[in-house]
């Protein structure tokens, strides 16, 4: 995940996805509306360092509070780099919630007007919080 800037200085920024940790939800090149400072609670999806290395950010969905932070897992099982790995991220780290993605154009795949209405359709979404995130957690 990369984010355009340094510092999150205001209550709104943007942040591009890089990587499948979070397909189907999100995709590799989305651009994410960021709520810095927001509160989050499980089923949100966040925008948080990497407690490992700091300098990385990560978009992860917020799972449950457990002792040390929040328990954080990507939408993709089979993709690795969430709290199986790292354990509870602490609240220190967590930067902000997202609320909206965009999907870019892709002009090459994109060239009937069909598919053109498609991805404008779905261009530009809401991101929900998912409830069933942890009854599923704890149903394994």
């Amino acid at each position: 995940m990369t984010e355009q800037g340094r510092e999150p200085t205001a209550p709104f920024g943007v942040a591009e996805v890089a990587g499948p940790s979070m397909y189907p939800t999100l995709r590799h090149g989305d651009q994410l509306l960021v709520h810095y400072g927001a509160r989050v609670r499980p089923g949100h999806i966040a925008v948080l360092r990497h407690p490992l290395q700091q300098d990385l950010l990560i978009v992860k969905r917020i799972v449950e509070p457990r002792e040390g932070g929040w328990w954080v897992l990507g939408d993709n099982p089979a993709a690795e780099g969430d709290s199986r790995v790292f354990g509870a991220v602490p609240p220190e780290l967590l930067l902000g919630r997202v609320r909206a993605r965009y999907r870019p154009r892709d002009a090459a795949a994109q060239r009937s007007p069909l598919a053109l209405a498609s991805w404008a359709f779905g261009a530009v979404r809401p991101v929900l919080c998912d409830r069933s995130v942890s009854r599923r957690l704890r149903a394994r």
